[in-house]
């Protein structure tokens, strides 16, 4: 197995003058070709080394989605350096967070107020030595102060001296750190290596080129990259497929993009399909009779589809003429061409599942973690179980404990915390992957999550209960837009609920969530049931700290914001 800047490189020589990325600029979509970018992966490694950086080095790479990420990341790699990826929605305090305990040597950061943020967040360091700016302006510093602020187009441009060479590493090498998203805690650096990484990617493209993915397919990468999922799925396996990849610097620019973009294949998380099932179904409400009845018998003839039972003549034509007036409609917002979304990073709402898939929007459901770096199980095309994450990647190997834990075992397995071995040896048992999830394997080898083990709440009844599952289905209603679900060692659950903006009048919000809720209710097990529950006005967003940069509302952040109102339900 080589290295991953070693892949890209041999890429890069297969496909030379073939579109590699793309990203929107003031004049426009603009592309780089593969022979452009390894040039400038060339030029950043040499720029590196003479800089003084040298293999082990932690490096913090602080950006929005753009070609030089993944340029800088390669490079970083190539010269035997960390990567140490960081999130253009933290705050100070994580910041500071991190470069304590990676003790980074350089950050490389995008903007002017990121780099004032830097700034403000490494004043105590003592091993910072260069910050290189993409900032307009260059930002003053003393002389006699460091670290040193640099351009970093001194970074890409053409060096003078010999380009770097690539550095000797081994695959099991740890090549980046990245920080876990902590809803319960402070984050964690998971030290990933080429090899852990590389797993992920061989594994993932043995499926893929089965169901004729390939070169030909076109990346949208609207993720963050410093997530693990974003950096496996949306950067390496692309580089591996030779495929496109074109940059969205941020999910508010998604709408825009997806119709001037036209992806194939896309990353994305439950979080995305939930907001658009709830967005759709709200719209629908206000449509016209005749539309309602279009889209119903849409769904009703894709579900029939996707089990694979036959149509009447009848129904044959019918679904033909709604794939014309129904499913083309919701293809066209996600560019037309789009073949599947890869969902990750939480379990998928099954009904949220069925319904994009019954539109002709494909959805392949998968499951991992950012210490599996982070691919674990995925629904195969044409095998696909909306209720489960799939079946385990080939090799990998997975168990359940008597405690109903999912046990991971394999190369995708990460090296470790970084500097932290207690919470090493609490996670990786004979070098079986403690995941923390709570899971079901049936005979055919499909995984469900069926909750976390941290979060797993246990009333004062005894029954055991996973808040996930039912905060997912609540925020598949249209009325509810974030929900938590609390009420461990009480006799019942309440939940804290964010409703969707503009929902309803102030003196109607408490009714419109209540029917709401009575809906879920319904559907629910009696222990599993809301009792009563309060109404937080804010979003839970990554500015008030309440919103992991990965779209996870932190469970334990909003219970103890909302404390006090909690405990009055119960009196």
């Amino acid at each position: 197995m080589t290295t991953l800047t070693q892949r890209f490189f041999t890429q890069a020589l297969r496909y030379e003058n073939k579109l590699c990325f793309a990203h929107r600029s003031e004049l426009g979509w603009e592309s780089q070709t593969w022979s452009q970018v390894a040039h400038q992966v060339r030029n950043a490694m040499t720029g590196l080394v003479q800089a003084g950086i040298e293999p082990g080095d932690r490096i913090v790479l602080l950006a929005e989605n753009r070609p030089e990420w993944a340029i800088f990341d390669l490079a970083i790699m190539g010269i035997g350096a960390l990567v140490v990826p960081a999130y253009v929605t933290h705050t100070e305090r994580d910041l500071r967070h991190i470069c304590d305990l990676v003790e980074p040597k350089g950050i490389i950061v995008s903007s002017e107020a990121l780099t004032r943020k830097v700034m403000l967040a490494v004043r105590e360091s003592q091993t910072l030595k260069r910050i290189w700016s993409h900032a307009r302006d260059a930002i003053s510093t003393e002389r006699d102060k460091q670290p040193l602020v640099e351009n970093w187009d001194s970074l890409l441009s053409d060096q003078p001296n010999k380009h770097a060479e690539l550095h000797p590493c081994k695959d099991s090498d740890t090549c980046c750190l990245i920080f876990t998203s902590g809803t319960s805690g402070l984050p964690k650096a998971a030290m990933l290596s080429h090899k852990s990484i590389g797993a992920n990617v061989d594994a993932a493209i043995d499926i893929l080129s089965k169901h004729n993915f390939g070169s030909h397919d076109r990346f949208l990468s609207f993720l963050p990259l410093a997530h693990a999922y974003e950096h496996t799925a949306g950067l390496h396996m692309p580089i591996a497929l030779g495929a496109e990849i074109w940059f969205c610097e941020s999910t508010e620019k998604l709408q825009q993009y997806l119709p001037e973009v036209c992806p194939t294949v896309a990353t994305a998380v439950p979080r995305l399909y939930d907001m658009l099932y709830g967005r759709i179904n709200s719209q629908l409400k206000n449509a016209s009779n005749v539309k309602q009845l279009l889209f119903t018998k849409t769904l009703e003839l894709g579900k029939k589809r996707s089990k694979g039972e036959k149509f009447s003549i009848f129904e044959s034509l019918t679904d033909r003429g709604l794939d014309q007036l129904v499913r083309k409609k919701v293809r066209a917002r996600f560019g037309g061409r789009i073949r599947y979304f890869i969902s990750g990073g939480a379990a998928l709402n099954p009904a949220v599942g069925e319904f994009f898939t019954a539109l002709g929007v494909g959805i392949i459901q998968g499951y991992g973690q950012t210490e599996a770096s982070p691919l674990i199980s995925v629904n195969r095309p044409g095998k696909i179980q909306m209720d489960s994450v799939g079946q385990a990647f080939d090799g990998v190997d997975t168990k359940i404990a008597d405690d109903g834990e999912l046990l991971v075992k394999g190369d995708l397995v990460m090296n470790g915390y970084w500097q932290d071995p207690k919470a090493t040896d609490g996670t990786i048992i004979d070098g079986w992957l403690h995941t923390g999830d709570l899971a079901t394997i049936d005979e055919n080898g499909f995984i469900k999550i069926t909750g976390r083990k941290k979060d797993l709440i246990v009333t004062s009844g005894g029954d055991n209960i996973s808040p996930s599952k039912i905060e997912s289905l609540l925020c598949s209603e249209a009325e509810i837009e974030q929900a938590v679900v609390c009420g461990d060692g009480k006799p019942w659950l309440c939940a804290v609920i964010v409703p969707t903006a503009d929902l309803a009048p102030d003196s109607q919000i408490y009714n419109v969530v209540e029917s709401a809720i009575q809906r879920i209710n319904s559907t629910l097990a009696p222990a599993e049931r809301i009792r009563k529950f309060i109404i937080q006005k804010d979003l839970c967003t990554t500015e008030n700290g309440l919103l992991t940069p990965t779209q996870k509302v932190k469970r334990t952040a909003v219970i103890e914001l909302n404390g006090k109102q909690i405990e009055r339900l119960y009196g």
